[in-house]
Formats: structure tokens, C-alpha cells, sequence
């Protein structure tokens, strides 16, 4: 462990009163704390911490030190905020899907460029999982399962598939009360890949599909929401792209028992032991945002 390291260690466990504790404050196991613990006393020379079976205590030469070590690990953390500081500028590329980049990403970027005026941006919006190297990518926001790679990536929260309707449409049609009375309603969905269109649901415990003959197929999410508006059919959508006419009331949600599970938001970086302090300050801010936005 290096010296900075050593220092954490003697403080986490002097400010925990716990091997234990402090193992889980560093997310390391009690015995590579309890080691490193010994390590430094055998290096210093001095007991810092007696140990029994039922506690621990620092002692006199341990509190100093921990004290002291505090000092020197704020000032390192600072230095080190200021070194980001000094790095934060540039241009910083992200891209994302093309409905969330814009009622999520594009407002957080403003923010970001007001707070760091040397930065430059370029927002990338697409459907697919564009290339970090292919497009020169610094930070990625991606929606659903990730693929197995190298890149660092965080959980923001999530978002919903949704079945929405408009008001009038259930006035003329009815509400739906079960996901196997869509196969006879107009729907709109879509375009498909291959094979008979379906949504699939979560019934009697586990997912299952429902075959759908669709009045209107789009590869446009607006085509699809403004159809959905017209009172044209039933669409399936995600919680983002309705939040406004949800809101509004334009569209409301149908079979809400049988939506499935959330779909997870990640921020995403490419990983590597050095990353650029733009590339670091752009993820943690929009992770940071999008948690706010994403709670509810």
C-alpha cells in the first residue's frame, strides 16, 4: 500500500472505531486493513491502535498521527481538485439517444459550459451505441443492458416502458384491462426487425409476448406520439418520450399493473487508469443530474 494509503487506512479506522467498519467505509476486506495497519506500525516503530478480541482504541501517538494524516489527506484533495481544475478545457464529445439527449442532455451541457468556460462541446445523438474511438468520444449515456467491455459506467436511474392512449381513444375504444386484448385493437408501433410485431409483458410471473396487428408502423418516435395524439391507437413508448403529454394530459397510461421492470441509465466513460479531468468532470455531472432527474 502506498503512504497516502497508509494514512486513509489509520484514519478510517481511528474515525470507524472499527476494523470492520472502516473496511466497509474503504471497500476493502478487515484483513488487508488490519494488515495495512500493522504494516505502518512496524515501519514507525509505535503502537497506534490496541486491539482485543472485543475492541479496538487508538492510542495517544495513533491519535496525533491520525489527526495530522487528516490534514495531509485534505490538503492532497485539494490539490488534486485544483490539478482537474487546471485540466478542465477542451472540446468533450457525448452522445446519446436522440429524444433523452435532448430533454436531458443538451440542458445539462448548458449548465456545464457556463460552469467551465474553456470547455467546448459536441452533442452526438443516435439511436446505436456509437464507437468511443471510431467517434472520439469522451462520455456516452446509454439506455439498457450494457455490453461486457472496458468502459467504466455508472447507474443513473431508470426509465419505463409505458402504454399510453389518448382520452378520446378510450372513450370511442375502452381501456384495455389485460396485455391479450391488444391483439384486437389498433396499435401503433415500431418498425420491426424481423418477424410478427409484439410487445411483451410481464403476466403470471413471467414475461411473455403478445402478437399485435398494428394500424401504423414508424421508425419516428414523433410520428408515433403524434399518431398515439390523434386518438389513432394504442403506442408503447418510454417514460421520457410521453413525460410532456403526460403531463398535459394528451396521453394517459393504460395497463399499468403489467409494465415491466425499469431500464437502467447509464453514464458512461472509457476506462484506464488516466482519464482526462474534462472527460472525469463531464461524467460526474451529468451522473450527478441525471440521478435528480431520474429519482422520481
Amino acid at each position: 500500500m502506498d503512504r497516502l494509503g497508509e494514512l486513509e487506512n489509520l484514519v478510517a479506522v481511528v474515525n470507524a472505531g472499527s476494523l470492520r467498519q472502516a473496511a466497509a467505509r474503504l471497500r476493502k476486506s478487515p484483513a488487508s486493513v488490519t494488515r495495512a495497519l500493522a504494516d505502518l506500525e512496524a515501519r514507525l516503530g509505535v503502537t497506534l491502535v490496541d486491539r482485543t478480541t472485543r475492541r479496538i482504541a487508538p492510542t495517544e501517538a495513533g491519535l496525533q498521527l491520525a489527526e495530522e494524516a487528516s490534514d495531509i489527506l485534505e490538503r492532497y484533495r485539494l490539490l488534486s481538485r485544483d490539478a482537474d481544475a487546471r485540466t478542465v478545457r477542451g472540446l468533450v464529445r457525448v452522445t446519446a439517444p436522440p429524444v433523452f439527449g435532448r430533454l436531458h442532455i443538451a440542458p445539462a451541457i448548458r449548465t456545464f459550459l457556463e460552469k467551465w468556460p474553456e470547455v467546448s462541446a459536441e452533442i452526438l445523438l443516435n439511436d446505436r451505441y456509437l464507437d468511443f474511438i471510431e467517434h472520439q468520444l469522451d462520455v456516452a449515456v446509454r439506455i439498457g443492458s450494457l455490453p461486457d467491455s472496458g468502459l467504466r459506467a455508472r447507474r443513473a436511474g431508470t426509465v419505463q416502458w409505458l402504454t399510453v392512449a389518448s382520452p378520446d381513444y378510450l372513450v370511442r375504444q375502452g381501456e384495455p384491462r389485460h396485455p391479450a386484448e391488444l391483439s384486437s385493437l389498433p396499435t401503433i408501433v415500431e418498425s420491426w426487425a424481423s418477424g410478427p410485431p409484439n410487445w411483451r409483458f410481464p403476466i403470471e410471473g413471467r414475461e411473455q409476448p403478445v402478437r399485435l396487428e398494428p394500424r401504423l408502423i414508424a421508425n419516428d418516435i414523433d410520428i408515433q406520439l403524434d399518431a398515439a395524439r390523434a386518438g389513432r391507437g394504442i403506442a408503447r413508448v418510454l417514460s421520457y418520450q410521453a413525460a410532456a403529454d403526460l403531463a398535459a394530459g394528451t396521453l394517459v397510461r393504460v395497463l399499468e399493473r403489467y409494465e415491466p421492470q425499469g431500464i437502467p441509465v447509464h453514464v458512461v466513460m472509457a476506462g484506464g487508469r488516466h482519464v482526462q479531468g474534462k472527460t472525469r468532470a463531464l461524467a460526474d455531472h451529468l451522473y450527478n443530474v441525471l440521478r435528480e432527474r431520474l429519482a422520481g
